[in-house]
This record gives C-alpha cells, sequence and structure tokens, in this order.
C-alpha cells in the first residue's frame, strides 16, 4: 500500500494596499456614550466581506501614488508619512492618505479638502457643495483619478484630520487578502455622510460600546479591525481624549495575518478582549 503523498502547499494571496477611515464625532448631550463612529455594512454580494458591517474604505489605486496625487496633498509631508508608515507595500507612504480621502469621498460624500494654502472649504458655498459631488459621481464613473478631479476644482487634499491610528492584515487563509491602514478623523465641520448604495446597503452612528456589544451577540458581523476599532473608541471618555491621544501621530494597535493561527486558538478572544464591554 503506497503511502498518501502530502498536499502541496498553498500559496497565500499577496495582501493588496489598502486604507480606511473611523469617522467620529460627539455624542448628543445625555447619550450614554460619549462619542459616536460612522460604520457601513457592505453589500451581501461583494466578495469580499459580504454583508459585513466596516468603516468606509478600499483599495490603494494606482493613482493614489503618483506625483500628480502626492502633489494635490497638504498637512503631511512625504518625510513624515515615511516615518509613520514604515513597510509601505511597494506604494508611496502618502498613497494611503490619498485612499483615505478618496475612500471616504466614495462611500461617505464627504470631502477633506482645502485650497493651496491649507485653508478650508467654504461648505456653505452652492459651488463647493456641486464640486463635491461632481467629484463623488465622477469617481464612480471612472470618469478620471481623483486628482484630476480635485485639480479641475482647484482643490487639494487636506491631510490633517486623518490620524494614523491601526494596520490590519487580513490572515493568509483568506483568498482575497488586504493590508489596510485605518485613520481616525473628527466629522469635518459643515459636512454629514450619506448613505450611496453602490457598495453599501447601511450607514449610520452608532455608539462604540453599542456596536462592540452588538458583535459580541452576533447581531453585527465584522472583521477584527471592526471589533478592535469599536472596542477602542469606546475606552474613551470624550472625543477630545480621544483626539489628544493621536496628537502624536502613531498608530495604536495591529493585527497581523499569523498572529491567532498558531499557539492561541484555545483562547476566548472575545470574552478577553474588552471585558469591560463584554456585558
Amino acid at each position: 500500500m503506497s503511502t498518501p503523498r502530502p498536499e502541496a502547499p498553498t500559496t497565500p494571496a499577496v495582501p493588496k494596499p489598502a486604507a480606511s477611515v473611523v469617522l467620529v464625532r460627539d455624542a448628543p448631550p445625555g447619550s450614554p456614550e460619549p462619542l459616536e463612529v460612522y460604520m457601513i455594512r457592505r453589500n451581501r454580494n461583494m466578495k469580499f466581506l459580504g454583508g459585513y458591517y466596516a468603516f468606509p474604505g478600499g483599495k490603494v489605486d494606482p493613482g493614489d501614488g503618483l506625483p500628480d496625487a502626492i502633489a494635490r496633498c497638504r498637512g503631511v509631508r512625504t518625510d513624515e508619512a515615511e516615518v509613520l508608515l514604515t513597510e509601505r507595500e511597494g506604494v508611496p507612504a502618502l498613497a494611503f492618505w490619498v485612499t483615505a480621502v478618496r475612500e471616504l469621498l466614495e462611500e461617505s460624500g464627504i470631502l477633506l479638502a482645502c485650497d493651496e494654502g491649507g485653508r478650508g472649504l467654504d461648505l456653505s458655498a452652492p459651488r463647493v457643495k456641486d464640486g463635491i459631488e461632481r467629484c463623488r459621481r465622477s469617481l464612480m464613473a471612472g470618469e478620471a483619478p481623483f486628482a484630476e478631479l480635485i485639480t479641475r476644482e482647484g482643490w487639494y487634499c487636506d491631510l490633517r484630520p486623518l490620524h494614523y491610528l491601526s494596520h490590519f492584515i487580513t490572515p493568509t487563509s483568506s483568498p482575497i487578502r488586504f493590508t489596510a491602514r485605518f485613520f481616525l478623523s473628527r466629522l469635518p465641520s459643515g459636512q454629514e455622510p450619506r448613505l450611496f448604495t453602490e457598495e453599501t446597503s447601511e450607514g449610520f452612528w452608532i455608539f462604540p460600546g453599542e456596536g462592540y456589544r452588538r458583535y459580541l451577540s452576533g447581531e453585527m458581523k465584522m472583521a477584527e479591525p471592526g471589533e478592535y476599532g469599536l472596542g477602542y473608541l469606546a475606552q474613551f471618555s470624550s472625543l477630545d481624549e480621544l483626539m489628544t491621544a493621536h496628537r502624536d501621530g502613531r498608530h495604536k494597535f495591529q493585527g497581523i495575518a499569523d498572529r491567532m493561527e498558531v499557539a492561541w486558538s484555545s483562547f476566548d478572544w472575545k470574552q478577553n478582549r474588552f471585558p469591560g464591554l463584554s456585558s
């Protein structure tokens, strides 16, 4: 009887660079929690995490790292970005910030932009509102790269509101993988997120602690970035305290693909990750 031949090892998919934005705001007075975070639900028919709850984001497009896109950035210098992101998966560090700005616009209608001198846009001006709508429609239609669209309007990416939060890599067992950077941003004054149904079926504000408990109960399916993000945000007593903690620009936590695939399979992560939020 011949010995069974061992299965050939499978080569894990190469993770694609991606970026997401964790958008936060003060909760209304008298609320049970001090802040709220904006979440979306991915359409069920999407190949990657269909039906899951997540933060707005997506993969880095080739144009996000081109010189003309980098030249349209204000608020974070190239050398500053390179210090924060030491592993960049073959793309310029600032490309992750550009992706965050672009994806936030695509999925929520919010644009982090300023003029050449770094002054914020006058969001009460009809021309500005119309320009934001033009940019988003053109992006979704694939009419031109993001950098070209904001150049037409005379705008620049305002990176100042974006604070580097975390880095997650999809586990090696997944056929589709991403190496994603997450950025924290306060909701910009004068703008509100809207639901667009090209890729999402829901868009809503939620208390981080409530979202975390709904995740534990199985009511809201989400991957680790969502779980960790909600649990992390729920530890803060105010939005100001949260933003102060991110003045250093450094990421606060990360998830690497092989972190739980060997020795930790018997550990109950749900009950021990954020014990104060488990009840």
